[in-house]
Parts: C-alpha cells; sequence; structure tokens
C-alpha cells in the first residue's frame, strides 16, 4: 500500500508526522514512514510484509475459493437454501477474496520499494484493506448476534429464517463501509526522489486524522466486540444452565454448534483485530508526541512501536485466512455436504460380508443386554 523511500528531507525529519498515509479513516501503520537517522525500521517493513502477504494470499485465496466452490455448487444451494447464517458467510468470504488479490500487490511495492501500478490501483489499495477490515467485524457481530438467537430464542430464531432480510443487512453493511471509505480514493501516487510512491499523508490533514481514529476505534472495533462478548457469555452461561435440565442430543448438538461459532468469532477478534487496534492508537500517540516534543524517548521504544505497528497489520489481514473455518466446520448443511461429495475409500465389503457383519453386531447386543 503505502512505503517511504531511504530519501528523507530534511523538513521530514523534523516532522515525523509527514509519514502518515491517508487510510480510513486512520492511517494505516505499517505504510508509516519511520525513515530518520536512528530509528528506521525500513529493512524491518521489506523483510517482513512481502513474506506475511504472500503467505496470506496463498492461503487466503486457496480456502476462500474452496468455499466459494461449495456455495456456487448447484447441488450445495438446493441442500443449503441459502440461510441467512450462509449468506452472511458468503459475503464474508467475497470480502475476504478482495482483501487477499490486494496482497501481491502490496507484496510486491514492499520488495521494488516503489509503486508501479499506476495511480487508480494505489487508490483502491488502502480501501480494499479497510472494506474488508470493518466489513469482516460487522459480518462476525451479526453471525454471533444470529448464533445467539439460536441458542437463547430457537423459536424466534426460526421466524428470523429469511433471506430477504439477510440480503438487505448484507448490503447495507456493504454501503456504510464503502461509503465511509470513500476518502480512501481521493489520495493516489506521488513522486520523491524520482520514485513512484503510493498515499501520502499531508500535515494538514494530522489533526482530523487522530480525531477520526477515535470515532473508528468506537464503531469499528469497540461496540462490535463488546456485542460479540456479551453473546458469548450470555451463550455460555444458557448452555451451562441447560446441563441441569435434561435435553436430547439433537438439541445439545445444536446449541453446541452455535456457541462453536460464537468462540471462533470472538478468537478471531482477539487474534486479528484488538491487537492491530490497540497498537495502532499507542503507534498514533506516540507518533503525536514524537512531531509536538521531538525524540524524547529513546529509539529502542520508537522502533518497537513500529515493529509491533507492522506485525499487528500483518494480524489484521491474516483475518482472511481464518474467516473460512467459519464455513467449514460451522456453516450450516457444510459438513453434510462436504461427506455426500467427498471421495471414500474404495470399499470391497460384499453384501455377503454386510449381512455376516449386521449378524455378528446382532449377537453382540444380545449379549450385552443378557449382561444388563
Amino acid at each position: 500500500m503505502l512505503n517511504f523511500s531511504k530519501s528523507v528531507t530534511m523538513k521530514e525529519q523534523t516532522h515525523p508526522h509527514l509519514g502518515w498515509p491517508v487510510e480510513f479513516p486512520i492511517p494505516t501503520m505499517d505504510h508509516y514512514s519511520s525513515n530518520f537517522t536512528n530509528c528506521s525500521i525500513s529493512d524491518f517493513k521489506r523483510t517482513v510484509y512481502p513474506i506475511a502477504y504472500l503467505l496470506i494470499f496463498s492461503l487466503g485465496l486457496v480456502g476462500n475459493l474452496i468455499s466459494l466452490f461449495f456455495f456456487t455448487s448447484s447441488s450445495f444451494r438446493r441442500k443449503a437454501s441459502f440461510s441467512p447464517v450462509n449468506i452472511l458467510m458468503l459475503n464474508l468470504l467475497l470480502s475476504d477474496l478482495m482483501m487477499v488479490c490486494s496482497l501481491p500487490f502490496r507484496a510486491a511495492y514492499y520488495l521494488m520499494d516503489y509503486w508501479a501500478f499506476g495511480d487508480i490501483t494505489c487508490r483502491i489499495m488502502s480501501y480494499v484493506f479497510y472494506i474488508n477490515m470493518y466489513g469482516s467485524i460487522y459480518f462476525l457481530a451479526v453471525l454471533s448476534m444470529v448464533r445467539f438467537v439460536a441458542i437463547v430464542k430457537p423459536f424466534t430464531y426460526v421466524r428470523l429464517q429469511n433471506s430477504r432480510r439477510a440480503w438487505v443487512l448484507c448490503i447495507i453493511i456493504w454501503l456504510i463501509v464503502s461509503v465511509a471509505s470513500i476518502p480512501l480514493l481521493k489520495a493516489g501516487t506521488y513522486v520523491e526522489s524520482n520514485q513512484t510512491k503510493c498515499l501520502d499523508l499531508r500535515p494538514s490533514q494530522v489533526g482530523t486524522i487522530i480525531m477520526l481514529n477515535r470515532g473508528v476505534l468506537f464503531l469499528g472495533f469497540v461496540m462490535p466486540f463488546v456485542v460479540i462478548s456479551v453473546c458469548y457469555i450470555f451463550a455460555a452461561f444458557y448452555l451451562l444452565k441447560l446441563r441441569k435440565t435434561r435435553q436430547n442430543q439433537r438439541s445439545q448438538f445444536n446449541h453446541k454448534k452455535s456457541c462453536s461459532l460464537v468462540i471462533i468469532v470472538l478468537l478471531i477478534f482477539l487474534a486479528c483485530f484488538m491487537p492491530y487496534h490497540v497498537v495502532r492508537t499507542l503507534f498514533l500517540e506516540a507518533e503525536m508526541d514524537i512531531h509536538n516534543n521531538g525524540y524524547v524517548e529513546s529509539c529502542h521504544y520508537i522502533e518497537s512501536v513500529r515493529k509491533a505497528a507492522v506485525i499487528t497489520h500483518c494480524l489484521a489481514s491474516g483475518n482472511s485466512c481464518l474467516d473460512p473455518l467459519l464455513f467449514f466446520f460451522i456453516g450450516e448443511n457444510f459438513i453434510s455436504f462436504w461427506r455426500q461429495h467427498t471421495p471414500r475409500r474404495q470399499s470391497c465389503i460384499t453384501d455377503q460380508n454386510v449381512k455376516v457383519l449386521e449378524k455378528i453386531n446382532n449377537n453382540d447386543l444380545d449379549r450385552r443386554f443378557r449382561l444388563v
């Protein structure tokens, strides 16, 4: 997305905030220009980002394409009939596919240390990243709410099984994140030291970016995280309560399945999104302090914050690899569809062998009943 060349003007050295990129609606930390005399992490970024992006691209592309294959299979459409849960998961994997397809451009950018893909592509990179991240956050939050209702209010859940409403909700989410990300399309490429660079933030925008970060932190992360956490806590208490009452195995299985989805969503938040948002906030505060007071802290601290920003940005991008797990293990009707269409080992059991096995099983059951 964004990178900065090794050559930095004296003005940039006295005003570190000049390196902040244009992102939705706050700068992405991996693109901050840390090319100052003593606190540069340029080599660290050029090493970590290409490896991380290409790994996420490989795993995410395979996982999401396999998921998309099952969704587009006509037999799966007939069997699953696109329930609200599967509709949400479909939109989630489409968002992830957009994200993983942008990663090779980012990896090439850091490897070459200049932008070679044109102005329009530069504008799209940050736009796609934040659409994916915050779109995924809201899709995951809604999934948790739907499964929570399935556990606590099963009859209400049955009444809510409306595919049209699910599609409308997904369209609303897409519109919100797409419109909110429009400012990213305003910043294109620029030339620095005879090299084409991508998406810088102008000094006049710094104050606005800090303010927007607080709003996005609450609306884009804290609020959905609270919703998912509450769903998990209440679902866990409800399942513990059910253990004290006798229920059939089918009902217990459905409740555990719904609770598993909430747990996986919560783990994705804890692993991918929480570190990114926490470190991003610390990063912005540190860079603002540098802008106001200079390098009061040691370079060790500044480098640590910037390296943490790089790592957590990779973790946030990695959600594209983890989201397909929801479909593979929790998606409605997926397991039965997989068993039905996955080639099994050739069996040498004949009809005569089947009859013998049935006879053995019946005799074994008779012996067990005699022992009781």
